[in-house]
């Protein structure tokens, strides 16, 4: 290896990180949230908000499409996805509340969860 890591001629075989992980690329993450919006969108269809406390219920109506998004997202985005879903839909209703009580909630943000929001993730 040269004195300069950007001048080496060898290929770097170190690690990401140093427990080894690699994070995911563009391909990955699109893979990832395909399979997401499809778990999240069979959700819809079934009623079904909270797929944490409602486990079963989620997995006998949405078994694939659950184990597509485990498969294709790192264990730790499934988690945080499906806590932050929780989280855009009891925002939601609390938004809806307050309208429905007169409050003027025009400059609050908007989610960016699909479903309960309407609007595409950022991705």
């Amino acid at each position: 290896m040269g004195w300069l890591p950007w001048s080496s001629s060898e290929s770097d075989t170190r690690p990401s990180s140093l427990d080894g992980y690699k994070a995911p690329d563009r391909t990955a993450r699109a893979l990832c949230w395909e399979a997401r919006d499809s778990f999240f969108e069979c959700l819809e269809k079934n009623g079904i908000v909270d797929s944490i406390k409602n486990h079963e219920k989620a997995e006998a109506a949405c078994s694939p499409q659950l184990k597509q998004f485990e498969k294709d997202c790192a264990s730790s985005w499934v988690t945080y996805f499906k806590k932050r879903r929780i989280m855009e839909y009891q925002r939601d209703q609390t938004i809806k509340r307050l309208e429905a009580e007169g409050a003027d909630v025009g400059q609050l943000p908007q989610g960016q969860g699909k479903g309960f929001g309407g609007v595409a993730p950022s991705r």
